[in-house]
């Protein structure tokens, strides 16, 4: 087999396009920078470099860790590690650093461009698809895996340890770790799945906890809950059996153990299954029978049948209009926040947990969704069986395993299956069956087989079946469906045209939006706003909610992009995005009514692209403070894959500098400066401090302010390449001014995840190639998709970790 990716057969076309880069340009509408640069010679790279680069980075200072002494640009693909590095600061414009004697932008993009021309047109004539282990099902692989198998939901942190995260991703091979611990995890979540899935008559009591976050807004309604209900919680339950059932309610309680708002008169509180109300618990009368400092409630047995319902505990409303405090009569109630929490100052109880128990009786198992899904047949005497049995497992280990099941799997199925149907007949023998499958290597790790060799040695083609599962974990993050794994046996994915039709149809199905929430969500690491509890003095109207909504517009956005097929460049750029009425309330954008999210156009420039989102903003502030630093290295991490050094020992942190000085506080910017003034600081501050302070306009939350500390916020500063900083639209524009760097180091992230390893310095022709490409398409994300799915490191694999030494090339 031939290798056919980006890189194989082009080393003279890839020279002459590193040397014109961007000369497709972009469409009409995004004018980005991307002026084409004169390639060096090597001889005239290498004076550039005595002259401007060996001052630091020479044998005895030793800068960043890196010496050039020996350096040969005409060399450049056997120090590829060393020249990716320069080539990452010189697109950037980060080098020479600042305050140093640096020559003209021509001269070092033409350093660059032909660094990237001599790496990339070695590479040509050696592509290195790279090799990592075998991958084993994450968190939310599981989950998914497990609701297209069974038509089942569960919340996997219930079952499985935390996911170890690297380059971003938690599905990064070489960091996840086996251990005892997980083992056990998932030989119990085989056993509790297979239950919950077949279902088990003889299900004894257990119970299940739901918590309620506790600085979430208890006035406002829940999704899932009644209409006409406010706060509380709702969630889809699974429950094993028909049978009784018993709801606890707990309350939250005051610093010192009594009920949370417990002068409260007229609450209550409503328990749903599937919206139809079997209980009402009124709180002061129970808590006026039970003991004064009490927070618990529970309600009688209440019979429910088998399968997933939504229950729901929110309070019914005790007065017409909303429920405001007259405390603080803002949008929602000020004592309905941590402050209320902390000082007991508010008049509505907080809910803090839901707990279902049972079944306390058991009375058989109705039809649910899950056995739907299991048995497609039903024997109806004792000779039928078997053959129903082996029906049914052909087909779910077709499914669970991602391949055609061989005939020693079925074997090692129906064995359990005879062992369960021993105990306790057919259905036990399903179930064990299914528990047995859970537990296989073959439905846990994905281990990939080396399909025909190419004619490069010790590089192998994916078989269909694998390729097929990279490219559904990547797209869809759950396994592949019928139609791709039918493709796939037939050997007609590795047409490029196939493989691009599969893709196009899979970006339009639902399922992609696994792309916003585990790609975008991970890449842009929307999970750290969960770290940022703000102020609630200085920032009564943040609660829980609001945080939700804010990671929900950024995945819906990164959504939007990928299903109308948009721009990358749109992330920095757009005037649009999703919003509902509370956040649309928090960003100043009229018009919008209902909990629903819809497109709006940004009536402000401030807004466009992610540089706008709240969420964004907030999860890089500190809980008191917008941080500049942290906003900084987020847009050099996040954005331009350019992360700081870490910070010299002993620093004081910024907090020690607040005091106030001549009878007023400190901005933020001012304490920077106090700050920056010890050396140790000021060389990477000098860099990191101009981005996060174009972005001082933004408050702890994302909200629009003129003032910090009764001060007006000033908001001015130069780029290490020199640019003048003085808005947030002057930083997006310098972005814009370099977009490789963005580009690059967007299509890195978007292949870490697709390949589940980190992307090496060997992988950077094929970004750049990538990047190239999806020029000429405008940009557009799937020009992306396909530039990676294309690519040799996607397709292909490596059986010999020497393959990834630098003498490969």
């Amino acid at each position: 087999m031939k290798v056919v990716g980006l890189l194989a057969g082009f080393g003279a076309v890839l020279v002459a396009a590193s040397v014109e880069p961007g000369a497709a340009g972009p469409g009409p509408e995004i004018q980005p920078a991307m002026a084409s640069f004169r390639a060096l010679s090597p001889d005239e790279s290498n004076e550039v470099i005595e002259e401007y680069c060996q001052r630091c980075h020479n044998d005895r200072r030793m800068s960043g860790n890196m010496s050039l002494a020996d350096f040969d640009a005409a060399l450049a693909y056997e120090q590829a590690p060393t020249a990716e590095r320069m080539i990452r600061k010189l697109r950037a414009g980060m080098m020479p650093p600042p305050g140093t004697e640096r020559p003209d932008e021509a001269t070092l993009q033409g350093l660059a461009t032909q660094l990237e021309a001599t790496i990339d047109s070695a590479s040509a004539l050696r592509p290195n698809p790279g090799t990592r282990t075998f991958q084993r099902l994450n968190q939310a692989e599981y989950a998914a895996s497990i609701r297209e198998l069974l038509a089942l939901d569960i919340d996997p942190e219930g079952y499985l340890p935390p996911d170890t995260k690297s380059a971003n991703f938690d599905n990064i091979a070489d960091a996840q770790l086996l251990s005892p611990i997980l083992m056990d995890a998932y030989l119990n979540a085989a056993a509790e799945v297979a239950r919950l899935a077949v279902g088990d008559p003889e299900a004894i009591p257990s119970e299940a906890t739901y918590k309620v976050p506790r600085l979430a807004s208890q006035t406002e309604h829940v999704e899932g809950a009644p209409f006409g209900t406010r706060g509380g919680i709702s969630v889809v339950h699974t429950f094993p059996a028909d049978g009784e059932y018993r709801f606890r309610i707990l309350l939250q309680p005051t610093p010192t153990g009594e009920l949370f708002a417990r002068t409260a008169r007229d609450e209550r509180l409503e328990i749903s299954v599937d919206g139809e109300r079997v209980a009402l618990l009124e709180i002061d009368r129970w808590m006026s029978q039970s003991d004064p400092d009490g927070t618990e409630m529970e309600t009688d047995v209440v019979p429910v049948r088998a399968g997933p319902h939504r229950i729901s505990a929110a309070f019914l409303p005790t007065q017409e209009g909303p429920v405001v405090d007259v405390l603080s009569p803002i949008g929602h109630s000020l004592a309905d926040t941590q402050i209320g929490l902390a000082y007991g100052i508010t008049t509505v109880p907080h809910l803090r947990e839901l707990r279902i128990g049972g079944p306390f009786e058991v009375t058989g198992v109705s039809d649910t969704p899950s056995r739907r899904e299991v048995f497609h047949c039903r024997p109806t005497a004792p000779a039928e069986e078997e053959p129903c049995a082996t029906r049914i497992l052909t087909r779910l280990s077709t499914k669970a395993y991602r391949r055609p099941v061989a005939d020693d799997d079925l074997a090692d199925l129906l064995a359990f299956y005879r062992d369960g149907h021993a105990q306790g007949g057919f259905e036990a023998g399903i179930r064990t069956a299914i528990q047995a499958m859970l537990a296989s290597p073959h439905f846990l790790f994905r281990i990939e087989e080396l399909g025909e060799p190419t004619d490069v040695d010790g590089v192998y083609a994916l078989t269909g079946v694998d390729l097929a599962t990279r490219l559904s974990y990547f797209l869809w993050g759950a396994p592949p469906d019928g139609e791709l794994l039918a493709v796939a046996r037939d050997g007609r994915l590795a047409d490029t045209e196939v493989m691009e039709a599969q893709v196009r149809r899979m970006l339009a199905d639902p399922a992609a939006e696994a792309m916003g929430q585990r790609f975008a969500a991970q890449w842009l690491r929307l999970s750290d706003i969960e770290k940022v509890h703000p102020d609630a003095l200085k920032y009564p109207n943040f609660d829980t909610q609001l945080s939700e909504d804010m990671v929900e517009e950024t995945i819906r956005f990164f959504n939007h992009l990928v299903q109308a097929d948009e721009s990358v460049l749109d992330l920095l750029t757009a005037d649009y995005s999703f919003v509902n009425e509370r956040l649309a309330r928090h960003y100043g954008i009229p018009g919008i009514a209902g909990d629903d999210f819809e497109q709006v156009s940004y009536p402000m420039e401030h807004r466009r692209g992610l540089l706008g989102h709240g969420s964004v903003l907030t999860l890089t502030s500190h809980a008191n403070r917008t941080s500049p630093v942290l906003r900084g290295k987020w847009v050099m991490e996040v954005l331009l894959g350019t992360p700081p050094p870490p910070p010299p020992p002993d620093v004081p942190d910024l907090d020690a500098t607040s005091e106030a000085v001549d009878g007023r506080y400190l901005t933020v910017r001012e304490q920077m400066e106090l700050h920056r003034s010890n050396p140790s600081c000021n060389s990477c501050h000098s860099v990191i401090d101009p981005l996060g302070l174009a972005l001082e306009n933004y408050d702890v939350t994302g909200r629009w302010r003129i003032k910090d500390s009764g001060n007006p916020v000033d908001v001015r500063g130069e780029l290490y390449d020199g640019t003048p900083l003085n808005s947030v639209e002057d930083l997006r524009e310098a972005l814009l001014k370099r977009p490789e760097p963005f580009l690059r180091t967007f299509t890195e992230n978007l292949m870490a995840y697709a390949l589940g390893r980190r992307v090496e310095y060997y992988d950077m022709p094929t970004i750049r190639a990538i990047t190239r490409r999806a020029a000429a398409a405008d940009h557009r994300l799937s020009a992306y998709i396909l530039g990676v799915v294309d690519s040799d490191a996607f397709r292909l694999k490596a059986a010999d970790a020497a393959v990834t030494d630098a003498a490969s090339y």
